[in-house]
């Protein structure tokens, strides 16, 4: 079993950064993929970034690229979620999950967090 925990939400005015933290336990850390994923109010949840398990291939949704970056520290246990130039639509619960497996997904994860609530005021 992964245990997920995301940190680092809270609130910012639009143009401005937050970084999110995910810590995951339980397994050893470097063996998955993880992912970031995003629920605005009344909307589906959508993808938003991923990275395979050396953080040498990430991949953004079109919607961030060039804003959000994605990292890990597998001596930490620690995925992170970089966000400048944050804007209104950028606001909703961020989730944090996991996959036993290499590669970058866009789906399938096997493991997630209770979420962190960003929001940007414009």
């Amino acid at each position: 079993q992964v245990h997920v925990v995301e940190s680092g939400g809270g609130l910012v005015q639009a143009g401005g950064s937050l970084r999110l933290s995910c810590a995951a336990s339980g397994r050893s850390f470097s063996t998955y993929a993880m992912g970031w994923f995003r629920q605005a109010p009344g909307k589906e949840r959508e993808f938003v970034a991923t990275i395979n398990w050396s953080g040498r291939r990430t991949y953004q949704a079109d919607s961030v690229k060039g804003r959000f970056t994605i990292s890990r520290d597998n001596a930490k246990n620690t995925a992170y979620l970089q966000m400048n130039s944050l804007k209104p639509e950028d606001t909703a619960v961020y989730y944090c999950a996991a996959k036993v497996d290499d590669g970058i997904y866009y789906s399938g994860y096997d493991y997630w967090g209770q979420g962190t609530q960003v929001t940007v005021s414009s």
